[in-house]
């Protein structure tokens, strides 16, 4: 999805409540819209009740508005929820609300401010498509999709528990009330899922029930005489325990699954034969930016979310992680003016975090003279990449051993070493290795790739530029590079290859390059894997219990943390972060002529 994102018209109701310009109707009264809110939606889907036994709880809501009924879900989720539960929202909105705007709705109710806070503190980028939003607290997450509502809902891979349907008025926004949305809800409705919503309207009643639930007239709240309670077929489950999962490899590809796998309850275990972060992700800073698709398909999407989600988490670490922020991405080739104009234009970021420099625009960032302009990424960051991995591994249980070899008996994964010795049990293994992960998987298309980085100590930029090489402040310094030599997995560092990104780094900083001598230069080698299309890897491999994360090439600081949140919600059958376009293009039996 491309198009641009746009936001909600909206004025104010003398007595202070948000109304649409587009619709012509309010979002809730100002007088009422919490109680509303909990007893249309949470006491009409028969909440906290429905939840007490289940391990992992989904609510879906069609009408995001200011967000007040989530507010109102967490609300009673902190005060009712099961011990050890997690919580799971998908929400769509067609026409996004500014924070500000929001802010000034929910200021109604001061016994939400903590959680209003939460919300409006990563309150989504303008931007189409999915947006993770996070309340590590309360063990719960959020995934708004920015985007028509029949769209939104074929993308999700999640089934609900609870709907809470809080779209305009039928007769104000029929778009959201036809019959294909409501099979949509249907189609990603868990047996025995529950429905609340304000309206009675008679082709609401009437699409629901054609849909395949039983839905019934209730009194209604305030001045409205009634609202509708549903039930989809079925019996209601408590869903499976989390899983004990095994996880090899221990650098970006591994910690972030590892991370992931955690926050949904999950039992990990990292085994890697030279530790954590001892081999492409061992650098001393990483740049966390995107590849760019001047197209505006699935790709630019997939990189435009993927750079969001990596910069909310990285950011969560603190200063020991993040080194500096943002970074420019320079012209460089005849094309890349009209290439970088369609980037801007194609909507996939967000426009207030990404813009178009000239030379002079980007040289006054850089703190260098600079021959031409670029774009700038508000959301790209440098990280330590220690502080990563040692941060998202910290809970997890990690083994020294070299995985060689993967064996299943009565529904449990065992991993060998070389000798043949177990080094783990597990009820599902993920491959996580880096180019390592070709011995484990060979069937997979993967190809070594040898990058040298060089770095010194001293010279330094204000921001991080890459142009297909790449410059990057670090702490004392400068790293940059790298040398991209697909096929080769020799780790030698060679004086020549210094050479080589000198070279390149002069092509855009001569006055830097200038100052710097080959001798002075200290660098280090990793093997990366990469795709024949270039895209990364992360899904099922085709056994049962059996999965795979890698082919990150020199993206993986930017692809891993979204990645390792799709995969863990694959194993521990929670919803994915990645809409179906993206899932699609990461799977790693895309490959496959059979299918």
């Amino acid at each position: 999805m491309t198009a641009q994102a746009v936001e909600a018209g909206l004025d104010w109701t003398p007595e202070g409540a948000p109304r649409s310009l587009r619709f012509d109707d309010i979002y809730f009264s100002a007088a009422d819209g919490l109680a509303e809110a909990r007893a249309v939606f949470l006491q009409g889907c028969g909440l906290p009740q429905a939840w007490r036994e289940h391990l992992h709880f989904t609510v879906g809501e069609l009408g995001f508005g200011t967000g007040l009924n989530i507010l109102a879900l967490l609300d009673l989720w902190r005060r009712e929820r099961p011990p050890g539960a997690r919580l799971s929202i998908f929400s769509v909105e067609a026409f996004p609300l500014a924070a500000h705007d929001a802010a000034r709705a929910l200021a109604a109710w001061p016994e939400l401010a903590d959680l209003t806070a939460r919300l409006l503190g990563q309150w989504p980028r303008r931007a189409p498509g999915f947006h993770r939003l996070t309340f590590p607290e309360l063990d719960a997450t959020l995934d708004l999709a920015i985007g028509e509502a029949a769209w939104a809902l074929g993308q999700w891979s999640g089934s609900a528990d609870a709907w809470f349907l809080d779209g305009f008025s039928p007769a104000k926004n029929p778009q959201m009330w036809r019959s294909e949305v409501l099979e949509g809800v249907a189609a990603r409705s868990a047996p025995g899922a529950r429905l609340g919503t304000f309206t009675v309207a008679g082709e609401v009643r009437r699409g629901l029930q054609a849909a395949g639930f039983d839905v019934a007239k209730r009194p209604g709240h305030g001045r409205k005489r009634e609202r509708l309670e549903g039930r989809f077929a079925g019996q209601a489950s408590a869903g499976p325990r989390a899983p004990r999962v095994a996880v090899i490899g221990a650098g970006i590809a591994g910690a972030a699954l590892a991370r992931a796998l955690e926050a949904l309850g999950g039992q990990v275990i990292v085994l890697d034969g030279e530790g954590p972060g001892a081999r492409a992700s061992g650098n001393p800073a990483a740049l966390v930016a995107p590849a760019l698709d001047a197209g505006g398909g699935a790709r630019a999407a997939f990189y435009a979310q993927a750079l969001a989600r990596a910069h909310d988490l990285y950011e969560a670490l603190g200063p020991e992680a993040v080194i500096g922020r943002g970074a420019l991405q320079l012209e460089h080739t005849e094309r890349d003016p009209r290439r970088f104009d369609a980037v801007v234009g194609s909507g996939a970021f967000d426009p207030r975090r990404l813009c178009r420099l000239t030379a002079g625009q980007a040289a006054e960032r850089a703190g260098q003279p600079l021959a031409e302009g670029g774009l700038a990424f508000a959301d790209a960051l440098v990280v330590q990449p220690g502080a990563v991995i040692g941060a998202w591994l910290a809970a997890a249980q990690v083994i020294a051993g070299q995985a060689a070899r993967l064996t299943r008996q009565d529904g449990v994964w065992r991993v060998l070493d070389g000798r043949g010795a177990m080094l783990a049990e597990a009820d599902a293994v993920c491959i996580a290795a880096g180019a390592q992960a070709r011995a484990l998987a060979p069937a997979l298309p993967l190809s070594p790739v040898r990058g040298q980085a060089s770095w010194v100590t001293g010279p330094g930029l204000s921001c991080a530029l890459a142009w297909g090489g790449y410059a990057v402040p670090m702490d004392g310094g400068l790293l940059f590079g790298a040398t991209h030599d697909r096929g080769r997995e020799d780790l030698q560092i060679e004086q020549a290859d210094h050479r080589r990104n000198l070279d390149a780094l002069a092509e855009v900083l001569p006055n830097l390059a200038g100052e710097l001598n080959v001798a002075d230069l200290t660098g280090r080698v990793g093997v990366r894997a990469a795709a024949p299309d270039r895209m990364p890897l992360a899904g099922a491999l085709g056994e049962d219990g059996l999965y795979f994360l890698g082919g990150l090439g020199s993206r993986g600081f930017a692809t891993a943390p979204l990645l390792g949140e799709h995969l863990a919600a694959r194993i521990c059958g929670a919803p994915s972060p990645l809409p179906a376009e993206g899932r699609r293009i990461v799977d790693p039996l895309r490959f496959d002529p059979a299918r």
